[in-house]
């Protein structure tokens, strides 16, 4: 592992890591926000969002320490 030359390229660009990512995170948002639901009746909108933060945080964590070590 030496220093990066002139010549370095990523092999993903910007835009490729963020199209992995925003799917990851929405769905995880949503699970979070579907589970405040199924456990709470008429949930908080502070709840709800904060239940989608955290889904969507804890899917991320998981794509990338199950994905692909690049």
């Amino acid at each position: 592992m030496g220093a990066l030359t002139e010549n370095h390229r990523c092999p993903r660009g910007r835009f490729r890591r963020m199209t992995d990512a925003l799917p990851t995170v929405g769905i995880g948002g949503a699970i979070g926000a579907v589970l405040c639901f199924v456990i709470e009746d008429r949930p908080a909108t502070a709840l709800v969002l904060a239940a989608a933060a955290l889904g969507a945080v804890i899917a991320n964590a998981l794509r990338r320490a199950v994905g692909p070590k690049t």
